[in-house]
């Protein structure tokens, strides 16, 4: 995630597929990002790191735990205000919640959610 979220904007982005441990092999080869393993408990996804600055660039994801029912597909972080009051939001407006708000410590509160035309999101506030 970026140091400083701006509300509104884009501030990360994951590759979910049931099979991240091939994929990012696809991606350090085709982008030539290096990938550093996170332990997710009983599998690992990836963060992936760009050669020339060393940054975290974007992560790669297993489709388990809390990403199970994620079809496979680039799913962008936008950082709102309050993530309750935009679900709240959300469903008011004719989208749908896809994986129920969650916090992580020493992170922050993210949810999934699906627009009224069926685009994927997730919406994040950083602690």
């Amino acid at each position: 995630m970026n140091a400083k979220a701006e509300i509104g904007s884009i501030t990360w982005c994951d590759l979910t597929v049931p099979n991240a441990d091939e994929v990012k092999l696809f991606y350090e080869k085709v982008v030539g990002w290096k990938s550093e393993t996170v332990s997710m408990g009983d599998y690992n996804d990836f963060s992936m790191v760009a050669p020339e600055s060393n940054r975290i660039a974007a992560g790669i994801c297993n489709a388990k735990g809390i990403n199970a029912n994620l079809p496979p597909q680039w799913l962008i972080y936008i950082t709102v205000e309050d993530v309750d009051k935009s679900i709240e939001l959300c469903n008011q407006l004719g989208g749908k919640i896809i994986v129920e708000p969650k916090t992580i410590p020493n992170y922050g509160r993210f949810t999934v959610i699906q627009d009224p035309a069926g685009a994927v999101c997730a919406l994040f506030k950083p602690e």
